[in-house]
């Protein structure tokens, strides 16, 4: 994995980006004290060179009716690399999970799945773990309060000082 070259701009980008990706040109412009040619360089460069992966619009699961969040660990009998990607190929599939993680140690996966109730998870569920050979064992926390959400990924060792960022 090839690592980008930042500079300072560049993380000022990246970092009202990630708040609002929604924003035109001219505003990210004003916002990163640059101006709107130079910004619109910088974010086709961050684009083009794959440090920008995709835009998203972020949903309040709630408004949308998926009010249970799971978080399942899974742990499988076999755990060769053709077994692991076999799994996490049929689990990443499932439109109702989110984020999907092999993790060490403990459990060999983390999946993280927005579902509408109990019965969507027990379908989920029977669909995807009951029959699978190679899931040795289950186990799913079920979130009762979200105290933070974010997809943001820190773009410089700033922002594990002051994780708002910049006012």
């Amino acid at each position: 994995m090839t690592t980008i070259a930042l500079d300072d701009l560049d993380l000022r980008i990246l970092q009202v980006m990630q708040r609002d990706a929604s924003l035109t040109n001219v505003e990210l412009a004003a916002r990163v004290f640059a101006s709107a040619p130079t910004t619109m360089r910088r974010v086709r460069r961050l684009r083009e060179t794959g440090v920008i992966a995709r835009e998203i619009a972020v949903l309040d699961a709630d408004k949308v009716g998926n009010t249970l969040t799971a978080i399942i660990e899974v742990t499988l009998d076999r755990q060769t690399a053709e077994d692991c990607a076999a799994f996490e190929s049929q689990v990443c599939a499932e439109p109702a999970v989110t984020q999907c993680y092999r993790v060490s140690p403990g459990p060999d996966f983390v999946v993280m799945a927005e579902l509408r109730d109990m019965a969507a998870y027990d379908a989920f569920a029977r669909r995807l773990f009951r029959g699978a050979s190679n899931v040795r064992n289950v186990r799913t926390f079920f979130s009762t309060h979200r105290a933070k959400f974010s997809a943001n990924a820190p773009v410089n060792p700033d922002d594990n000082a002051n994780p708002a960022g910049p006012p």
